[in-house]
């Protein structure tokens, strides 16, 4: 599980898809991304999920995001929900990963 907070917008987005894409490199077990602590995400914010749902996807890992309300709505906006497999809290995301 990773957890991140401040924004995912167009200037911190290299940095978390670098961060995020290095360590899947090195461990391949499930990823739940936690952005319960996130105050904005704009449009480069929700490419980076895309790319690494992609990479996940394409690896076979179960991948979900949990958000807050403003980042919930941003990604059903877009209508991402079902392709970010966004869960609606934490313990959610992580009974889904144990099932």
């Amino acid at each position: 599980m990773f957890s991140f907070t401040g924004q995912l917008d167009a200037y911190s987005e290299k940095q978390f898809k670098t961060y995020l894409e290095d360590v899947l490199q090195a461990n391949p077990s499930s990823v739940v991304i936690d952005l319960t602590n996130i105050d904005f995400i704009d449009s480069s914010g929700l490419g980076a999920l895309v790319q690494i749902a992609k990479q996940c996807n394409s690896s076979k890992r179960s991948f979900l995001v949990v958000g807050n309300a403003r980042v919930v709505q941003t990604i059903k906006l877009v209508r991402l929900e079902e392709f970010l497999h966004l869960a609606p809290d934490l313990n959610a995301a992580l009974n889904h990963l144990n099932a």
